[in-house]
């Protein structure tokens, strides 16, 4: 699922921005609740940081899955907003967000004009870059990558993942039953990951180098070999043909900064009902702040059916704020 409708100009009841699991459902629920709804996100593919981070992951958090992997979670959730027909606009960032006769006009960078009855924010932790990898950023896309969206893509290569993290862990861990080799570089001898996952790599078959930095990637137009060194001088020469920088990224709110929304630790305040200190604009997820607040994908679920309630009443009075059970539709 990608791209845009081919009409810039699109007027709907709801604007969710944020294709994460969040606004996902946020879809779902308005459709249900008889609303139209356009679903904007700046990245190209839906699914937000579980698609962009970890879709080969394991999520053990969401209600009625013992254990489901991220991506697995992404495609149901399309699926299950798809039955009400959402509008998306993936690969367009929202940048403003003006008042306008009984709603609001968003408009984003690839061109869109989007007229809406209310907005729903449900953008994750904002707009999220890699940090950079100090070496070897020639050999970016040719070896040299940051996100692993399909695991499949590195079988049978010589893998080398810098950071010591919880990504850095899990993707070392993932890749090793399908790479020829993986070897863990980090740069410290502890580890900020879990116990548990740091345990499960010391354990398995992947090499751990700490601590180590990469010094030099070497390669004749893409990755053959990495040059790692410790600080006491020893070097050691990996063959590789990928390097997985997962050192963490640096999250940017971007243009919500500009959007007259009462901010608190960098996220849009709201109250019970998802309601930000603008008229009409709400917010749900990782991006929605409140007294008593718990960052998961389950918190967020409900959230965005708290917000998409209220917006439901709102735009139509004569709605009830209650939406009636499900099975009854």
């Amino acid at each position: 699922m990608s791209g845009g409708p081919a009409d810039p100009r699109i007027q709907v009841d709801l604007l969710v921005i944020g294709a994460g699991p969040t606004g996902l459902y946020a879809a779902y629920y308005a459709g249900f609740r008889g609303m139209s709804v356009a679903v904007a996100d700046a990245l190209p593919e839906v699914g937000g940081q579980v698609t962009a981070l970890y879709p080969e992951k394991l999520i053990y958090d969401v209600a009625g899955f013992p254990a489901v992997r991220g991506q697995d979670l992404v495609d149901r959730l399309a699926e299950q907003a798809g039955r009400w027909n959402p509008t998306y606009l993936l690969g367009h960032g929202v940048t403003g967000l003006d008042d306008t006769d009984g709603g609001l006009v968003a408009t984003t960078d690839a061109g869109a004009r989007i007229t809406a009855g209310a907005v729903l924010v449900c953008g994750g932790i904002g707009n999220f870059v890699p940090r950079e990898l100090p070496v070897g950023s020639e050999y970016l896309d040719r070896g040299l990558r940051y996100f692993v969206p399909r695991l499949n893509e590195l079988a049978g290569q010589d893998v080398v993942v810098v950071g010591g993290g919880d990504s850095a862990l899990d993707w070392a861990l993932s890749l090793e039953p399908i790479a020829a080799s993986v070897t863990l570089v980090h740069r410290r001898t502890r580890f900020r990951a879990h116990e548990r996952t740091v345990e499960q790599v010391h354990t398995s078959s992947v090499r751990v180098l700490t601590p180590y930095e990469v010094e030099k990637i070497h390669g004749d137009g893409r990755v053959s070999e990495v040059v790692v060194a410790a600080s006491d001088g020893d070097r050691i020469t990996l063959p590789a043909q990928t390097v997985v920088a997962a050192l963490g990224f640096i999250a940017d709110l971007g243009p919500v900064e500009r959007w007259r929304l009462e901010l608190r630790r960098r996220r849009i305040l709201v109250d019970r009902t998802m309601r930000t200190s603008r008229e009409r604009v709400f917010a749900a997820g990782d991006m929605a702040d409140h007294d008593g607040k718990v960052t998961l994908i389950s918190v967020g679920f409900g959230e965005a059916a708290v917000a998409v309630n209220h917006i439901a009443a709102a735009l139509d009075p004569a709605r009830s704020i209650t939406p009636g059970h499900s099975s009854d539709v």
